[in-house]
């Protein structure tokens, strides 16, 4: 009778230490580099994806389906507009998790096409690709904590790219239009980040100077508790984005874009110039941010 308490004890104490191994991981640390680089080799198995193409269209229907996968609802936003080529149709994606009605709190962004180009096979793996792979795979992950999915609005910006020269008419077509409809729901938004450009394997984020202060020093901090601050670092002068045109309605944006990139818009812009790594150092450390910071 003596042991029977003893034993009791001992199971119990057990039972607090096995709870404790299996406590969930953070969730940052579920994002995988890997999964988000998957989703990369599929879009750009799809070649070239410029604006009003059949290979964006088919980008389109994968990003729906594997964001459904996760449990997200896709609204597909399809407006035209004047370009230097002529009316053009664009189609942006915005997704919330389960049935979410009511607005949201932070916006994550990127845009999936790619630039035109007449002389060259662009298939964009970092410059459209790299971003979209990230998203979809942040989609997953946001998805183990629906509270904090329901908070959240994915973008798939189409148009980001100009068909000529960025100007206030050419380029960023699909973040343009976006921040034009919002109206009065710009104010529910508290901040949100855009990926452009972050899977170089010399991952080097570049923030522009004019970046959100709060979003900028969050970033850093998320970076610094990661330990992976070396890869994250301010530009050199103003960076033109998806962005711009959501800064200018009120909604602070940060830009996380390794803008140091040699095969920027050249045909060399492969699956094999970025890394898992890379993707996944980006993908945990806005993750972190989210989870400390933004909307804690």
């Amino acid at each position: 009778m003596d042991g029977f308490p003893m034993r009791a004890l001992c199971l119990t104490v057990m039972g607090i230490v096995s709870a404790c191994s299996f406590r969930p991981a953070p969730l940052w640390e579920n994002f995988s580099g890997e999964k988000a680089l998957a989703h990369v080799q599929h879009l750009v198995e799809l070649g070239p994806r410029p604006a009003g193409s059949e290979a964006l269209a088919k980008s389109r229907f994968y990003i729906i389906d594997q964001l459904k996968s996760f449990g997200w609802t896709t609204t597909r936003s399809e407006f035209s507009a004047p370009t230097p080529r002529g009316m053009m149709t664009f189609v942006n994606l915005v997704a919330r998790f389960g049935n979410q009605k009511g607005p949201a709190q932070f916006l994550l962004c990127s845009h999936y096409d790619t630039k035109t180009f007449d002389t060259i096979r662009f298939v964009g793996a970092n410059d459209g690709g790299s971003s979209t792979g990230l998203l979809i795979e942040m989609a997953r992950v946001l998805a183990i904590n629906p509270v904090l999915a329901a908070k959240v609005e994915l973008v798939f910006f189409d148009g980001e790219e100009a068909f000529e020269n960025f100007t206030a008419t050419d380029g960023l077509y699909g973040s343009r239009h976006f921040a034009s409809e919002l109206g009065e729901l710009a104010k529910s938004f508290r901040g949100g980040i855009l990926f452009d450009m972050i899977g170089d394997k010399s991952l080097r984020v570049t923030l522009s100077p004019d970046s959100p202060i709060d979003l900028a020093r969050n970033i850093f901090a998320a970076a610094d508790a990661l330990r992976q601050r070396a890869h994250f670092t301010y530009f050199g002068g103003g960076i033109t984005d998806d962005h711009t045109p959501l800064n200018e309605i009120g909604i602070p944006v940060i830009d996380l874009i390794d803008f140091d990139f040699p095969p920027w818009h050249t045909a060399e812009d492969t699956l094999d110039k970025i890394s898992a790594e890379s993707l996944e150092i980006v993908g945990r450390v806005a993750l972190y941010d989210l989870v400390q910071f933004e909307l804690k």
